[in-house]
C-alpha cells in the first residue's frame, strides 16, 4: 500500500451525478434527495454531488452540509484564522455568532432563499488540503484525511478536477491489506 498511487483508487468524475452552478437552493435540495435515494436503491453507486460551471467544468461538491451553509450566508463572511486569533479559542462560536450575527433568521424567507438563492453564491472550490495529483501517494492522503477530516479529496491533473479520492475507498483498500496480513 505505501507505494499505491491515488489513481488506482479514485473515482473519475463522469460516474459522479452532476449539478449546475446555476441551480437554486431548492435545486440543490432535491439533486441531494435525489443522488441518496438513487444510491440507497443501489440504481446509483454514488451520492456525492459534484457541481458544475457554466462551461461543464467540475468546481466543487455539494453536500447537505453545504446547504445548510447557504442558509446562513452570513458565513462568507467569517474569515476563521483571523477570527480565532481576534477571538482567542475559549470564545470563538460565541464571538463569531455575535460578530457576524450567525443564526439569528437563518429560516426567515426560507421560501424565498429556495428559489432566489443560486448555489455558486455559497459553494466554495476545493482548498489545499483538499486537493491530490493522481500520481500522489496514499500516505499524504491519510495525512489529510485524519487532519482534514473531509470524507473525501479532489484529484486535480493540470487545472481540472478528474476525480474523487472516497475516504471509503481508502479505508476498504486498508482494511483489505491488514486482514491479508493477519492471515
Amino acid at each position: 500500500m505505501e507505494k499505491m498511487k491515488v489513481q488506482e483508487l479514485m473515482v473519475p468524475v463522469d460516474r459522479f451525478p452532476k449539478l449546475s452552478d446555476r441551480a437554486t437552493f431548492y435545486e440543490a435540495l432535491y439533486a441531494l434527495e435525489h443522488a441518496q435515494e438513487q444510491f440507497l436503491s443501489g440504481k446509483a453507486e454514488q451520492r456525492i454531488l459534484l457541481v458544475e460551471n457554466e462551461q461543464g467544468k467540475v468546481v466543487a461538491k455539494m453536500s447537505p452540509i453545504d446547504l445548510i451553509r447557504g442558509l446562513e450566508t452570513n458565513y462568507a463572511r467569517v474569515n476563521t484564522e483571523q477570527t480565532i486569533k481576534h477571538f482567542g479559542l475559549s470564545y470563538i462560536w460565541k464571538s463569531m455568532q455575535k460578530e457576524y450575527g450567525l443564526w439569528e433568521d437563518p429560516f426567515k424567507d426560507l421560501c424565498r432563499k429556495a428559489n432566489e438563492v443560486h448555489i455558486r453564491d455559497f459553494i466554495h472550490p476545493p482548498q489545499e488540503g483538499q486537493i491530490v495529483s493522481p500520481d500522489d501517494t496514499l500516505a499524504k492522503c491519510f495525512h489529510l484525511f485524519v487532519m482534514n477530516r473531509h470524507d473525501s479529496l479532489f484529484v486535480v491533473q493540470g487545472a481540472d478536477i478528474v476525480g474523487l479520492l472516497r475516504f471509503t475507498d481508502v479505508y476498504h483498500r486498508m482494511s483489505q491489506t491488514m486482514k491479508a496480513c493477519a492471515s
